[in-house]
């Protein structure tokens, strides 16, 4: 029986925490920070994800045997080589790469690197900063309609802007580097368009060995048909109807074999979660972008699938025995159906009292931004509950969400009710 530290506060970890907590292996379950649903699988911890020394104090005061790290921000900052350097810490089983390896995500120009370096299928690129910027207006030019602009680190989600014009793809350039997402943008990644439809696949590894976790397809667009705004995920499906077996041959041959092969080689040493966002581009699959963690909200229905032991997962890619662990996959299609506060992915109120949750019958609501005020759980974030269903197919599993989310209300809330339009 272990102790486990999941960090962080969205969807994903709240969908984690409901699959840790069905395993026979698992003794406590902690959550820092958590949110309200958090608080009903485990014993919430005010702890922010980037306190490094907070989590520390937890991970000893709490016997904690196993971390596993949801967001990809602590990742990025080297929480997993903090655990490493640390007398105390340095035996704990942590899922999640180290601050080399999270690379992947928190620098775009790495990861085009790696790809372009071990062969892997995306798009053409070129990185400028400041020093290359005429190089930069030069490649614009061979360039076709729309001009992909991606901030080199993380924004949040915000730092991809896709423009149709190029005298405005110029201007959007200078204007990125000279500080429109800070110091993320102080180099810009100039990529070729890729037109297709996409999906989530998402790998775990311990460096060596990975398990391929069901595919998802995630809508990240505010507006119905994809319109409007980006966010950070509307909802998500699984299984992908053209993510079939012959495709996802092809993802596995030259995508994710070759990445883990390609960590080897670098000698860089990566344990945890891989997703690859992921086109199809005329059936053949290429990678636009890499993170280093799972996708929220993808995660609130990819959980709904994994029907072996997760614990298994997560101890195998900690310790490197993945290489003995099995995973089994539900048939059924799980969907997560994303509330959002009114005037997300802008500005939007807190503290909004939700009600109905009790009502809730075939489905699982799980808390993305939500909070307790004395004894009420309100909104606390853009995007609030992800209300997630099983089904015999698509089309059911959609209707049940969307029955549940009739059934819950806070204040100017929103949802899509279009999702799976385009499959």
């Amino acid at each position: 029986m272990i102790n486990i530290l999941i960090v962080g506060s969205g969807g994903r970890e709240h969908a984690m925490a409901w699959k840790i907590k069905q395993s026979p292996k698992v003794n406590q379950l902690y959550i820092a920070p958590g949110n309200a649903g958090t608080s009903l699988l485990g014993t919430n911890l005010p702890v922010a994800v980037s306190d490094f020394e907070g989590l520390k104090n937890a991970v000893i005061n709490n016997q904690i045997d196993l971390v596993l790290v949801g967001p990809e921000v602590p990742l990025c900052e080297g929480l997993h080589d903090f655990f490493n350097a640390d007398e105390q810490l340095k035996d704990i089983l942590f899922v999640g790469p180290y601050q080399h390896g999270a690379q992947l995500e928190g620098s775009k120009d790495f990861a085009k690197e790696f790809m372009m370096r071990h062969q892997i299928p995306t798009a053409k690129y070129l990185s400028v900063t400041s020093g290359n910027l005429k190089e930069g207006l030069a490649f614009l030019k061979t360039m076709n309609s729309p001009y992909v602009l991606k901030a080199d680190g993380l924004a949040a989600g915000k730092g991809v802007l896709i423009i149709n014009d190029l005298l405005e793809a110029e201007s959007s350039l200078k204007e990125m580097l000279n500080g429109q997402f800070g110091e993320a943008s102080s180099k810009v990644v100039i990529e070729e368009f890729l037109s297709g439809i996409e999906c989530s696949v998402f790998a775990i590894t311990d460096g060596k060995d990975y398990r391929i976790l069901p595919v998802a397809k995630d809508y990240k667009r505010i507006g119905e048909g994809d319109t409007g705004l980006n966010t950070g995920g509307m909802g998500a499906i699984s299984p992908v109807p053209f993510a079939n077996e012959v495709f996802m041959k092809k993802v596995e041959d030259r995508i994710i074999r070759p990445t883990v092969q390609g960590l080897q080689k670098d000698q860089i040493p990566y344990n945890g979660f891989l997703f690859f966002g992921l086109i199809s581009c005329g059936d053949e699959p290429m990678v636009i972008e890499y993170n280093v963690r799972m996708g929220d909200p993808e995660t609130e229905a990819v959980m709904l699938r994994i029907k072996s032991d997760f614990v298994d997962l997560l101890i195998g890619a900690a310790d490197g025995t993945l290489a003995e662990t099995s995973i089994e996959i539900d048939e059924r299609t799980a969907v997560a159906v994303m509330l959002v506060a009114g005037g997300y992915p802008g500005p939007y109120e807190k503290g909004k009292v939700i009600s109905g949750l009790d009502r809730i019958e075939n489905s699982l609501v799980f808390h993305a931004g939500t909070t307790l005020i004395e004894g009420n759980v309100c909104s606390d974030g853009g995007r609030v509950l992800a209300v997630s269903s099983y089904g015999e197919n698509m089309r059911e599993a959609l209707s049940f969400s969307y029955r549940s989310a009739e059934l819950i209300h806070f204040e100017g809330h929103y949802y899509r009710k279009d999702l799976g339009f385009d499959i």
